[in-house]
């Protein structure tokens, strides 16, 4: 039975572009590489709490914590469910390569999306720092 979930997951692969800014999840179908469900701290929810950031002294380096990135996960695993998609695969060298700093931000996030009900495979070799 683990096997079909295997290679289920082989084909959504879950991508975070992070920047001090703003970090996006987004979900690629392996086989045209095309996205399939995206989440962003861009989105107009979290525009609110990005100008207070923005207009605050002094300014902050990041733009968003583990807390929106939590929030994102939420969003991302509720509009994969809605399309059906029970697990999805990471490329565990990209985030062991991250910087540490981001990270100890991304815990909450993949925890949320396990959270929803969505299995993450490669996140059991991710080690949080924080």
């Amino acid at each position: 039975m683990a096997a079909p979930a295997a290679t289920h997951s082989a084909h959504h692969l879950l991508q975070l572009v992070l920047s001090c800014r703003k970090i996006t999840a987004q979900v690629t179908c392996a086989s045209t590489h095309s996205i399939i469900a995206m989440a962003s701290s861009a989105e107009e929810e979290f525009a609110r709490e990005y100008k207070a950031k923005l207009n605050r002294f002094p300014r902050s380096k990041t733009f968003w914590d583990s807390k929106t990135a939590s929030r994102i996960g939420d969003k991302i695993a509720i509009r994969l469910a809605e399309i059906g998609v029970a697990a999805v695969r990471i490329d565990v060298g990209e985030e062991m390569s991250r910087a540490v700093h981001y990270r100890k931000m991304l815990g909450p996030f993949f925890s949320s999306v396990k959270r929803t009900g969505i299995q993450v495979y490669g996140a059991e070799d991710l080690i949080f720092l924080g």
